[in-house]
Formats: C-alpha cells, structure tokens, sequence
C-alpha cells in the first residue's frame, strides 16, 4: 500500500516542480512583483465591470434603479480606478525598478549600507523592498479622493448612457467629463531622484528594518487602508452630491459599507487561515529557484497576488448580491421607522 502511494506521489511531484520552474510563470510573478499596482487594479477592472454588475443585476427582491445605481457605480469605479492609478502607478513603478537596477547612482551609501544585507543585492533586502512596495501600492491611497470625485461624476452618464430611455433626436451638449491629458513629458530622472531622497531618508529607513518580517502583509493591508479610505470619501461625497437622487443614496452607500465591511472581515480571515500553508508553498517554491538571482521578486509577486485575488473574489464575485440586497433593506427598514 505505501508503495503505491509513493508510486502515486512521485508523477504528482513531478509535474508541482514543473510548474514551480515554468519559465511563463516566473516572468509573470517577475512583471506583478514590478507593477502590484497595475496587477491589482486590472483585477479589479475586470471584475469590477463583468462580474460584479451581473451579480448585482441577478439581485432578487430589489428595486430596478437601485440595482442600476449599484452596477452604475462599480462600473464607473473600475474604469476610474484603472485610469488615475495607471498614470500615477506606471511611472512610480519604472522609477523603483531604474533604481533597482542601479542603486549607486541614486541612493547614498549610507543608505544602501545601512538597508543591504550582507552579499546581497540591494534589490533582495527585505527592509529595501518593504519601502518599494509601500511606495507603489500607496498609489492606490494617494488617488482615493480624486477616484471617488471621479466615480462620482462618471456615474450619472453611465445611468443615462446605459439604463435611461431617450428620444432619437438627442441634444448634444458639452462634454460632461475632461478627456484625459495627454502626457507632457516627464522630468524622470527629477522624479527618481525624488524617490531616492524618500528612501534616504533614515526614518523610513529605520521603520523598514523594523518591519521587514513583515514584508509578506504589505499588500493586505495597504488594500485595506485604501478601501475604508474609499468606501468612507464615497459616503462623505456621496451625501452631498447633487448628481444622485436623493431617494437612492442611503442605498448606495449602505451597499458600498456592508461590501468593504465584510470583504475585510472575510478577507483578513480567510488569508489568516491559508497563511500556514501559503508559507509552506513559498518556501517550497524558493527551494526549486533557489539558484535563481531573481527568486525573491517571485515571492514578492505571490505575496502581491494572494491578498489582491482573496479581496477582489470576495467583493466583486461573493458579496454582490448580498450587500445590493441588504442595503434596499436596512434602507426601507429605516425610511419606515422615520415616518411613524
């Protein structure tokens, strides 16, 4: 019996190694590890603008417009979300990796004395990749605010683009949003010089080396920051808006509070609960590429990858349905104990 099982095991371990040493997979874990940002906020485009409105729209027991409002939003959220983090996202990624590729000519040597180990690259310091990546993923807090202005003003047209009725003979107007700019150049040798003044700064450097064991959670909680930002400039920004009707935006943010609530509730759970065996996977996976210089940006990119599929799966696929439903209700239950 153990040796069939052995016998079993050994084609399985054959084709694990396979993988783990796929050339496709390890220039791809390479790219996500170089552009998080980007790799989250695709994710996020895509499941924001298929996904979740399909969910929303097969919402039993809820009224056609505040099932519109809801798709209109996550709709218009992903398309923002993509295009003001890819033009912040993009260049702050390049930057990172020219100084990646040649840390001597932009950082002092105190700096990558004091954030190099021993024999190593800087680029494989842990305490130096943990500012890297919180430097690109905050991009996504930086531009909350201005996605929610956005979000906002983009919803309105996609409800009349997309659910109202209109007459053939249309009245064209001004144009309801600025069309992107386009780029001017960019003084990037200013920029990266701009970063590099960031990482010689010895406070970041000492926060660094003080979490660097913490390098692994960076993604997840930066998501995490960046969606209660969100969800609450939304509420705030929501409230005021004039572009809403008045009788859908209890809904709406009702719906945009029980979906962040819970996708990190669940979020921060079921990442929890893998991390064992996601640590085990990693530390098998560094074992077969050991021998290759870039084994570290690989495991940079499974750490970005987990946490932005756990979050995005729960929020644009589970949750939909649920949050669309439960915000109609509490916002009725509430409407009906005002007017007794």
């Amino acid at each position: 019996m153990s040796t069939n099982i052995r016998d079993l095991k050994m084609p399985i371990q054959r084709v694990t190694n396979r993988i783990f040493t796929n050339k496709t997979l390890l220039k791809g874990l390479e790219r996500v590890s170089e552009h998080g940002i980007s790799f989250s906020a695709t994710t996020a485009l895509v499941m924001s603008t298929v996904v979740r409105p399909y969910a929303i729209h097969k919402t039993p027991d809820v009224e056609k417009e505040n099932k519109q409002y809801a798709m209109s939003n996550s709709i218009a959220s992903g398309l923002i979300k993509f295009g003001i983090v890819e033009s912040v996202a993009l260049p702050i990624e390049c930057m990172v990796k020219k100084i990646d590729e040649n840390p001597g000519k932009y950082l002092k040597d105190s700096t990558i004395k004091n954030l190099q180990n021993s024999g190593e690259e800087l680029a494989k310091s842990r305490s130096y990749k943990l500012i890297t990546q919180a430097m690109k993923l905050g991009t996504g807090v930086v531009t909350a605010i201005p996605k929610t202005v956005l979000t906002l003003a983009l919803i309105p047209v996609i409800m009349d683009k997309m659910f109202t009725k209109k007459e053939k003979t249309v009245k064209k107007e001004g144009k309801l949003l600025p069309q992107t700019v386009q780029g001017k150049k960019v003084g990037f040798t200013g920029l990266t010089n701009g970063i590099a003044k960031f990482i010689d700064n010895p406070r970041i450097q000492k926060w660094a080396i003080k979490y660097q064991e913490k390098d692994k959670d960076i993604a997840k909680h930066v998501t995490a920051g960046t969606d209660i930002l969100l969800t609450s400039s939304f509420a705030y920004l929501t409230n005021k808006s004039d572009k809403i009707k008045e009788n859908r935006k209890k809904a709406l943010i009702y719906n945009n509070f029980i979906s962040t609530g819970i996708t990190l509730g669940l979020g921060y759970g079921i990442d929890n609960l893998i991390k064992k065996k996601t640590d085990k996977f990693i530390d098998k996976f560094k074992q077969m590429n050991l021998s290759d210089p870039k084994v570290l940006k690989y495991v940079e990119g499974i750490n970005i990858i987990r946490p932005a599929l756990i979050f995005a799966g729960i929020y644009y696929g589970i949750l939909p349905m649920f949050s669309t439903f439960m915000a109609e209700k509490i916002d009725k239950y509430i409407q009906n104990k005002s007017a007794k």
